[in-house]
């Protein structure tokens, strides 16, 4: 199946954008059926020229949906969409407000982190070590500093080994892709919060590298 230039492609705008328009045109694009499931996108090169980013900027965004389990990495063969999610779900995670967000990951994420504690392997702490370290890296880049945010919380879910929280919060994470959270983070987000966060974060991780569920 030829691959159809999307919509948000053909008139994007001149500033260059980031992986979370990115995200959020290819998301669209998925979720009307303009691309179909099992339709494969084009090599990595072809669609960051398209779009017209850096092929890190679309690796991000791919790596976004296919946590959203919206593609999938074949090996040798390519990305390609994968079944189309349910009209609901789809509906929950465009109107879910920032504050919902907020409170659903605090109903969830201090029972992950004591499973965390429990299930946790030496690969994953190197990871979240790596993730924390990035954090660090950029501690004004409010944008960086929510992907790595992102990728640590999606690797507490995984730890726990539990599907459905997995899903669960790659639910959750798919509503950060939303423009109210966009917006939020611009005005929430600045070096002494994020210097707050990462600590948080280094609490977190400690507590699971020395098994204690109640750190």
């Amino acid at each position: 199946m030829d691959f159809l230039v999307p919509s948000g492609a053909d008139n994007r705008p001149q500033q260059r954008m980031g992986s979370t328009e990115i995200t959020q045109i290819l998301r669209r694009e998925i979720n009307s059926g303009r691309l179909a499931p099992g339709s494969r996108l084009p090599p990595g090169r072809e669609l960051a020229k398209i779009y017209g980013v850096a092929r890190g900027t679309l690796r991000r965004a791919l790596n976004q949906l296919a946590r959203e389990e919206l593609v999938e990495t074949r090996p040798g063969s390519g990305t390609y969409i994968t079944s189309k999610p349910s009209e609901k779900s789809t509906s929950v995670i465009q109107e879910a407000s920032p504050l919902e967000l907020i409170d659903a990951r605090f109903a969830l994420e201090p029972h992950i982190c004591r499973l965390a504690v429990l299930h946790a392997r030496q690969q994953d702490l190197d990871l979240g070590e790596e993730l924390l370290v990035s954090m660090d890296t950029y501690p004004s880049d409010t944008v960086a500093f929510s992907n790595a945010d992102t990728a640590f919380h999606t690797l507490l879910a995984k730890t726990t080994q539990n599907q459905l929280l997995i899903w669960m919060i790659s639910q959750i994470n798919s509503v950060r892709n939303q423009n109210q959270w966009s917006r939020m983070r611009r005005v929430t987000l600045n070096r002494q919060t994020i210097s707050l966060y990462i600590k948080q974060h280094r609490q977190i991780l400690d507590a699971i590298r020395t098994r204690s569920p109640e750190q």
